[in-house]
């Protein structure tokens, strides 16, 4: 009777090996602040269907008085932060930022 098993084939020493590039370092989330700046002081806000808005600051809006005072140091950051935020919700779907 012969065994079903088949026996283990060895692999050559000098044959190739997949190669698997490495994982770039996660990126640091924004600061609390920031999020919470986008959403008290956001004035662009682009419906995206579904009850969906994308929020941000514009460029004009951050440089108020009232903004730059709330980021402090984290006002260049929060120029490239987006929020996806549900309107039936009123929660945070996704917070986004721009490398």
């Amino acid at each position: 009777m012969t065994s079903p098993f088949q026996p283990r084939r060895r692999r050559s020493p000098f044959a190739p090996r997949p190669v698997q590039a490495p994982k770039p370092p996660p990126r640091p989330l924004p600061p609390a602040a920031v999020v919470d700046a986008v959403l008290r002081f956001h004035d662009v806000a682009v419906d995206q269907g579904g009850q969906r808005t994308l929020l941000r600051l514009s460029e004009r809006r951050l440089h108020d008085a009232e903004v730059e005072a709330a980021l402090g140091p984290h006002a260049s950051r929060a120029a490239r932060v987006a929020i996806l935020w549900n309107e039936r919700e009123s929660e945070i779907i996704r917070v986004l930022e721009a490398a």
